[in-house]
């Protein structure tokens, strides 16, 4: 039963993170990438049929597999996320109606998580 119970959690949770993933898309200060992780993490303790579709999606899945089995991020996943961060945010930093916590906040949370992304290993390590 409890058993059970955690897994339909983690399920909730991984549907919930992937909406959230999902969302930001589109939203510049809600990184996509953790949330798909957290959305893995999840399914593959509640779901093993939709963690296989998770990892199984052409778009997601390598980028998924590649950072669960090897703590990486691609050059290319890292060039796209800061395309998309950088000008969107800078774009929040010059109008002069967002007060300016919200720039503050917009600011910090960007280059933390550009900081994070550029300081991931970007190939997977060869055995020797």
């Amino acid at each position: 039963m409890i058993q059970q119970t955690k897994r339909t959690i983690y399920f909730v949770f991984g549907w919930l993170f992937l909406g959230l993933g999902m969302i930001g898309i589109f939203l510049p200060l809600l990184p996509t990438t953790p949330f798909l992780l957290l959305t893995a993490f999840c399914f593959s303790r509640s779901s093993e049929r939709w963690h296989r579709w998770l990892i199984n999606q052409p778009h997601l899945g390598p980028f998924i597999l590649d950072w669960q089995l090897h703590g990486v991020i691609r050059p290319r996943a890292k060039i796209l996320a800061t395309s998309l961060m950088v000008p969107l945010v800078t774009l929040s930093l010059i109008k002069p109606t967002v007060p300016l916590y919200a720039k503050v906040s917009a600011g910090i949370i960007c280059t933390c998580v550009l900081v994070f992304i550029w300081t991931r290993p970007s190939k997977k390590k060869e055995n020797i």
